[in-house]
Formats: C-alpha cells, sequence, structure tokens
C-alpha cells in the first residue's frame, strides 16, 4: 500500500486531504505541520509521495520541494495551490514537483491526480538495466481510446528516457506526467471530442455514479468508437522526441501558452498545456489540434565530457 505524506500547516486542510485520499484511494497517510517536520519525518520513515501546501512556516512548499529533490530524487512531490500563490507554485514546478492542484479543487482532482504521478513514478529496474545497452529507440503504439493504455505506455516511455541517461528521477516523472497529459488530450478531447465541461461531470461521476455518462456513449458511437491514437518515440542518448496524433476533428491552432505566466495556473483547459511546456524542452502543436510534438533533451549535469 502506497504511502502519501500531507503537508500543511492548517489542521482542517490537512485532514481534508488526507480523509479524500484514505477513503477513496486507500493510502497510507501521514501528516507534518510545514517542511522541516516534514524532513524529519523522511528520516524515520520515506513516503512514497508528498502532497503539500506552499505557504507555511519555517521551511515553505517551494524549499521543502528543492530539499526532496536534493536528498530524495525518487519521492514525487505534489502542490497544493492557494489562489496568490501562482508564481511560486511556477517556481516550484521548476525547482522539481511533479504536479499540482488548486486547493479549491481537491475533491475534483487530487485523487486522479496522486493515482497519475504514483503510476508515473514506478520503475521496472531490471528494464531499465537492458535498455541502457541501446543508443537509440524507436517505439510505434496505435491504441484504443482505452484510459487504461495510457500508464503502461506511459511507464515504457519514461523508462526508455531514463535508461538513456537523459534526465535524473526528478525529471523522469516530470516527463510522464507531461506524456500523460499529451495522451488524455488526444483520448478525451480529440477522439471522443469531450469539452472540459462534459470531462468535469465524469470526473464527478467518479465519486456520486449517476448510470450513464457521456464518455460511455462516446466510446459505443460511431465515429468515435473507430478512433485511435498513434504514438511515435525515439529516444536516444542526447534526446527523446515523442509524436502523439489523434484522429478526432481538431479544433483550430492551439496558439501560444507561457508555462511561467501565473495567469494559466488556474485554467482547467490550459492546465495539461501548462505541465507540458513546463516539463519538456520544445512543445509543438499542430494548427488543427490533432497532433503534439515532446522533446527532451539530455540535462546539462548528465551531458556526455
Amino acid at each position: 500500500m502506497d504511502h502519501v505524506l500531507i503537508v500543511d500547516d492548517s489542521a482542517v486542510d490537512r485532514r481534508l486531504a488526507g480523509r479524500l485520499l484514505e477513503k477513496h484511494g486507500g493510502y497510507t497517510i501521514s501528516y507534518a505541520n510545514d517542511g522541516a517536520e516534514a524532513l524529519e519525518h523522511f528520516a524515520r520513515e520515506l513516503p512514497d509521495l508528498v502532497v503539500t501546501d506552499l505557504q507555511m512556516p519555517l521551511m515553505n512548499g517551494l524549499q521543502l520541494v528543492e530539499a526532496v529533490r536534493a536528498r530524495y530524487p525518487l519521492v514525487p512531490v505534489i502542490l497544493m495551490t492557494a489562489h496568490g500563490s501562482e508564481e511560486v507554485a511556477v517556481q516550484a514546478l521548476l525547482s522539481g514537483a511533479a504536479s499540482y492542484v488548486p486547493k479549491g479543487e481537491l475533491g475534483k482532482h487530487l485523487l486522479d491526480t496522486v493515482q497519475n504521478v504514483l503510476a508515473a513514478a514506478r520503475s521496472n529496474r531490471q528494464l531499465q538495466r537492458l535498455m541502457q545497452c541501446a543508443d537509440e529507440r524507436r517505439m510505434e503504439f496505435v491504441l484504443d481510446n482505452d484510459s487504461s493504455l495510457v500508464h503502461p505506455l506511459v511507464d515504457q516511455l519514461q523508462q526508455a528516457v531514463s535508461a538513456m541517461g537523459l534526465v535524473d528521477d526528478t525529471s523522469r516523472v516530470q516527463v510522464a506526467i507531461a506524456l500523460e497529459e499529451a495522451l488524455l488530450h488526444a483520448l478525451y478531447h480529440g477522439n471522443l471530442e469531450l469539452t472540459s465541461e462534459e470531462l468535469e461531470d465524469v470526473r464527478s461521476n467518479l465519486l456520486a455514479p449517476q448510470g450513464d455518462d457521456v464518455l460511455a456513449q462516446r466510446r459505443r458511437e460511431a465515429p468515435y468508437r473507430d478512433r485511435k491514437i498513434l504514438v511515435q518515440a525515439v529516444v536516444t542518448r542526447s534526446e527523446a522526441r515523442f509524436v502523439i496524433r489523434d484522429e478526432g476533428r481538431g479544433f483550430g491552432a492551439a496558439g501560444d501558452l507561457d508555462p511561467t505566466d501565473p495567469a494559466h495556473m488556474t485554467r482547467e483547459t490550459g492546465r495539461g498545456l501548462v505541465l507540458m511546456r513546463m516539463f519538456m524542452d520544445d512543445v509543438t502543436i499542430s494548427e488543427t489540434g490533432n497532433e503534439i510534438v515532446l522533446v527532451k533533451r539530455r540535462e546539462r549535469q548528465f551531458a556526455q565530457v
């Protein structure tokens, strides 16, 4: 059972997040009042994941992210952001946080985000050792509209990136989060043509089932049911390049979204693109919106001499 450490100086917010994960996710939950107390907990027992507030005394969330990445790079950190903390959240994501959830939307997004980040953080060590023998790896996949295929595919792709020595463990998780966002966008908004509002209704039904929903309907109906997601990956010792293409009708030019602009942090429709652009070196979206190209280059500390 995965162990999640909740860090927040507000007892009410701590318990709210903890109860949500314990009740709906079955996780083992521990608590800390601030970053300093969280690191004391690390010395006693290593959690699988940390969920932390940003504004705290003694050691805030940004400082905690930096300390965890330096000392415990295999443990991912998720931020809980409050209104007004967007600029600090951007800094924390750039410093190594795996994802974020607005505090006002914990009920909607915290469980999904924790599940996704934990899935991305797991790795197959034996497969990594085998892949270290390769100088280049090319992969192609054709996926049905089945979200259960996303995690296994992301796991394969992130392990290829890690085995080539392109990134450290924290950046590996970030690459996985970016890939997952792109794949889910291709599935839900591309092939199934769900609006953000329809997708929110589907997520709400997961906690309070109300019979058939638009997601189930689209999966049964033509033309949605027959569409595929095409994924191409080329991973070398210098960079990883991923092309993700859906067969939906498209939505027009996606435009430029600055991932360092705090204004986009709280926009539901922009959250996935913010994470993709922040965690990858290049993100290109086709004019129709049907194809996303993600590029991650070898990090400087791993550059070959």
